[in-house]
């Protein structure tokens, strides 16, 4: 492609819009254009490198054995309603388009396919001699994103490959679910990307075992927290930890004290001069379900720790039975106005103890009359610790579990395990911390779509069996941002070259000089005709210009046709690495497919 005949425009300036440098860079270097909030159109450049990384993944995939199709964007509600998914993605999580057509019908823009595919399955599979079978497809998603930013980061139309199979049984699930991880992997690897494979919260896909890929990237939405010895690695909305120690209480015996003004854990540990180890920290919740019914939740957790919402929706959807719900609508720390609704009386707020009455709540038929009350497993052995004494400016010291105050039943795991605690596995491990894209993602959902929406298949015996599922996606948009957002510097963008949207620029610097636009020409043809992807900077502009505008859009070997030539060379320039050699004409060709080929894995 000659860039006088492309549409490139690019920019000096960051655009006011654009947060993280990956955005600012494809804008500037005209990759995208912003269309509307969260919209962006991928310009020539940008689309070639979308191809390339649909390419590798489509490679990956059908090396696995499945099989590429393609599904409706446009999704009839009924399905999403079947699958009891529909309130949460288009109320609770609010992310899915939804729309009523000219006959009154519900349908939803596709932000994923769980239920379109399973659909597919209960009308076509029928006995166990299909099975395995792993049907994925590359498509634009939709998602309406709260707050759209980081340009593809978190977009509300966006291209991303998502995979399905279906199985007989748990171990033939867990044989794909280990040949999407090496997969995944190699999709990776083979783009140039350093990452991290990470156990990960299912969300609202559900199942059980997940695993995210992240790229790492100091703009990363997402903390991962790993051990060095490369044993456990956890998104830090699933890690698990093993605290430190809790200090031994100062306390010998219970006893009521003033504590006035004194309504958080610093100043409750400063004011009493003990550690926050030895507090029990009395944190309230309100949990809305799908049938509208509002539940209290007071978790118990220890001072020096921080509840994980993630983890804490976990078990309240487990719970969603017990309130004649599916899920959870919206999990939020109560305020004002909220608890002018149920509370019956002024809370002690800051003071609460563990067993708060329930004559707090005021008759409703919408709120549940009892605190749900949960205990996190860290307090659970604590001796003689510091709480609220339901009264304002009080707390009490030296309160032991089924002496002063009941242990709850529900006994949880909902701490935020956070860099420098122990690892589970090698308490001698201290957890590390470091910041990733997520980029793909994989679970094993077993049986939750198909018993709900009726996919069965005959087994051996001519029983009818619950299809056993799996999901596997990566974003394909956002995994090309993620590799700018990896791998930058002052200059531009400096795209791996598995994925970079062609492999050589030749910047002419003076296309007034014959000799430099006949040695371009020559060096644009032998180049393309061997396989190396090239552009032909012959654009009526100054050389630094040309210069500054090759090393912006990242492409990975920049040619140069000027002084060099008196001596029968040019000058090739690594992008990556800023070095420059002067290389023969006639050896060009063969040198940088030597270069290509080493840097392109398979």
């Amino acid at each position: 492609m000659r860039l006088s005949q492309m549409l490139f425009v690019t920019l000096r300036e960051d655009p006011a819009e654009a947060e993280i440098p990956s955005h600012k860079l494809l804008l500037r270097a005209g990759y995208i254009r912003r269309i509307g909030s969260g919209i962006y159109a991928y310009l020539p450049l940008m689309w070639r490198v979308l191809q390339k990384v649909s390419q590798i993944v489509r490679e990956e995939m059908n090396a696995t054995g499945a099989q590429e199709c393609l599904l409706p964007q446009l999704q009839p509600s009924e399905l999403w309603k079947e699958s009891g998914r529909w309130d949460t993605y288009t109320k609770a999580e609010g992310i899915m388009f939804a729309l009523t057509d000219r006959q009154k019908r519900e349908l939803g823009l596709g932000p994923t396919h769980e239920e379109v595919i399973t659909t597919v399955a209960k009308d076509m599979i029928r006995s166990y001699r299909q099975l395995p079978l792993h049907l994925y497809q590359i498509q634009t998603k939709f998602r309406d994103e709260i707050r759209p930013r980081f340009g593809l980061m978190r977009g509300r139309e966006f291209i991303m490959k998502d995979g399905y199979s279906f199985h007989a049984d748990e171990e033939s699930l867990k044989k794909t679910y280990q040949d999407m991880h090496h997969a995944y992997s190699n999709m990776l690897r083979r783009s140039g990307l350093a990452f991290r494979a990470v156990e990960a919260d299912s969300g609202a896909i559900g199942g059980s075992g997940s695993q995210e890929f992240m790229v790492l990237a100091e703009a990363g939405e997402d903390e991962v927290l790993y051990t060095e010895d490369g044993k456990y690695a956890a998104n830090v909305e699933k890690a698990v930890s093993l605290p430190a120690d809790a200090e031994p209480s100062t306390f010998k015996s219970f006893e009521k004290k003033e504590t006035p003004g004194i309504e958080t854990i610093e100043k409750l540990c400063k004011f009493l001069k003990c550690s926050p180890t030895q507090v029990v920290k009395n944190v309230l919740y309100q949990a809305v379900y799908d049938n509208g019914m509002t539940v209290l939740v007071l978790v118990n957790i220890r001072g020096d720790r921080e509840v994980n919402e993630v983890k804490l929706l976990n078990e309240l959807t487990k719970l969603a039975d017990k309130y004649g719900g599916k899920t959870v609508l919206s999990l939020t720390v109560p305020d004002a106005e909220s608890l002018e609704k149920w509370a019956a009386k002024a809370l002690p707020l800051g003071y609460i103890a563990p067993d708060i009455g329930d004559e707090y709540i005021a008759a409703n038929k919408q709120v549940s009359a009892k605190f749900l009350r949960l205990v996190d497993k860290t307090v659970v052995e604590l001796k003689n610790f510091v709480t609220g004494s339901n009264e304002s400016g009080y707390h009490v010291v030296g309160a032991n579990w089924n002496s002063e105050f009941k242990l709850p039943e529900l006994v949880v795991d909902v701490r935020k395990a956070r860099p420098g605690d122990r690892a589970m596995h090698n308490p001698e491990q201290t957890l590390k911390s470091a910041r990733g894209i997520e980029v793909g993602h994989i679970f094993q959902l077993g049986t939750k779509y198909s018993k709900t929406m009726g996919a069965t298949y005959t087994n051996e015996q001519g029983e009818e069996i619950p299809l056993i599922m799996g999901c596997y996606g990566v974003g394909v948009s956002r995994l090309a941002q993620a590799a700018v957002e990896q791998s930058y510097d002052k200059d531009g963008i400096i795209w791996p070259v598995a994925i970079a949207p062609y492999h050589t620029i030749i910047s002419i610097p003076n296309i007034a000089d014959t000799e430099q636009m006949e040695v371009g020409e020559k060096l644009y043809h032998q180049l393309n005709q061997g396989g190396i992807e090239t552009i032909l900077d012959d654009r009526n502009e100054r050389a630094g210009v040309k210069f500054k505008d090759a090393d912006l859009i990242g492409i990975p070997y920049r040619i140069v046709t000027g002084r060099s030539l008196k001596d029968s060379k040019v000058e090739v320039v690594d992008r990556a690495t800023h070095q420059s050699q002067e290389i023969a004409i006639d050896e060009v060709v063969s040198t940088l497919k030597q270069w290509i080929t080493e840097k392109i894995q398979k």
